[in-house]
């Protein structure tokens, strides 16, 4: 399993239930990445996607504590361990934890790579993705030049979990 992210300096992700960036070569990055995928997010992040739908061509699985959710096109699991179970049938590097900040934290432990689009910006943030230069576990595994998309700057960096993801589902 593996987690996509744009994130701040800060490693803010998000404010109000919004992204805090629109790079379009991000967003191609991730479309690329995920297409023919299985990506997991949370409920409000499925709600921030256009219509509240999910994403195209892509296995949607929403891990929320709303036992009434449901909406077409969505595979929606309560706990850590039925999200899991849930993302069992897909081929591990084709499973993309794309959000938000609480489900990242409850993933990332099941997770051996994270590819993030770091932006040197610092806007205000409610949501964030953890910290991976703090974490023990992580390396840096690749990092691109860095691009701008009109004033912002930004850059595709790899991270790999030096150790082996928690449980047999990483």
């Amino acid at each position: 399993m593996n987690a996509i992210a744009a994130v701040s300096t800060a490693w803010g992700i998000g404010r109000a239930g919004e992204l805090l960036f629109h790079i379009p070569e991000d967003l191609k990055r991730f479309r690329a990445m995920t297409s023919g995928g299985t990506v997991i997010m949370g409920r409000k992040t499925l709600d921030s996607l256009p219509g509240g739908n999910p994403l195209p061509n892509r296995r949607n699985l929403v891990l929320t504590r709303d036992r009434t959710f449901s909406r077409p096109g969505v595979e929606a699991a309560h706990t850590v361990e039925e999200i899991l179970s849930l993302a069992s049938g897909s081929s591990p590097d084709s499973v993309w934890v794309c959000g938000g900040g609480e489900v990242y934290r409850l993933l990332l432990p099941y997770c051996r790579l994270c590819c993030l689009t770091r932006v040197y910006d610092a806007p205000e943030s409610d949501a964030f993705f953890p910290d991976l230069d703090r974490l023990a576990d992580w390396r840096l595994l690749h990092s691109g030049p860095v691009l701008l998309s009109g004033e912002t700057a930004y850059q595709f960096v790899d991270y790999e979990r030096s150790a082996a993801p928690g449980g047999a589902h990483g």
